[in-house]
């Protein structure tokens, strides 16, 4: 206190010339009404841009939220698109009874965990079996797919990036529908895949979207790339990825919900070609 009283009195003209000062522009500025006018205005105009600076500071907060939202939203638009259905019609004594079956079905997930520059990459997603993910589902972004999924846990999935040289999916030309299969380049390149097996009659161009055939885990007319080179080193065709992995955040896991239907008749074809060969 007594440290407080010696600072005031030291420096008592400066705070009196403060006090005149503040009470001068208070007077001037009360009873002038152009002067307070422009006071009001510039107020006004330094409080708007405070809001603004800190809305900005509010949005940038919550982006994860607004991530999230858009993620569900975009998922439950999928579910919507007229691919995810399977259409049963029965035609016996009526006309055409026509039922609409969900064949696809989509599930937002967020990467938590994701490696793009090795020989054999993964990505871990925040679901699970508990949000009904399981083994064997597709999964796609916005951009295009993205891998499968290999293991489950009740609150987080692990799936095999296409960016694995195990992973290997079916693929059409978008032109020609001729059917191909796509995989890793040997290169490593997080851009580039490869399109194999692929017949002699197709005549692919470069710049040609290549997209899911629907034979696989995913429904037919996903993106995967772009031919970007009709002579790829070691065979092929080079693609140009559509996904870029490095900046991959959110996913939307696939469920076929006819795949082990599929599965489980073309067990049966196997097993029925090995007996025919002993």
């Amino acid at each position: 206190m007594r440290n407080l009283l010696i600072f005031i009195t030291k420096y008592n003209a400066f705070f009196l010339f403060l006090i005149f000062e503040i009470s001068a522009l208070i007077i001037y500025v009360k009873y002038n009404a152009f002067q307070k006018a422009s006071f009001i205005n510039s107020s006004n105009e330094v409080t708007g841009k405070l809001y603004t600076q800190v809305n900005g500071l509010y949005e940038y907060m919550s982006l994860k939220a607004v991530n999230d939202s858009l993620a569900h939203e975009n998922a439950n638009l999928r579910n919507q698109l007229k691919s995810s259905f399977y259409i049963d019609t029965i035609a016996k004594h009526k006309i055409a009874d026509t039922v609409f079956k969900i064949q696809y079905e989509y599930t937002p997930a967020k990467v938590i965990n994701n490696s793009f520059n090795r020989a054999y990459n993964y990505i871990t997603i925040n679901r699970g079996s508990l949000d009904g993910i399981a083994v064997g589902m597709g999964v796609i972004s916005s951009a295009g797919i993205v891998g499968k999924v290999v293991n489950v846990t009740p609150h987080m999935a692990n799936v095999q990036s296409m960016l694995n040289k195990y992973s290997r999916f079916s693929v059409m030309l978008a032109n020609n529908k001729e059917i191909g299969s796509i995989q890793w380049t040997d290169d490593l390149d997080p851009h580039k895949a490869v399109l194999v097996d692929v017949s002699t009659n197709a005549q692919p161009k470069i710049g040609e979207a290549v997209l899911t055939s629907g034979y696989s885990l995913f429904p037919e007319g996903i993106i995967v790339g772009r031919v970007s080179n009709l002579r790829a080193k070691g065979g092929g065709m080079e693609i140009t990825l559509a996904v870029d992995f490095s900046k991959l955040q959110y996913v939307n896991v696939v469920d076929n919900k006819f795949q082990k239907e599929q599965d489980a008749i073309e067990a049966l074809q196997k097993k029925d070609d090995q007996d025919n060969t002993r």
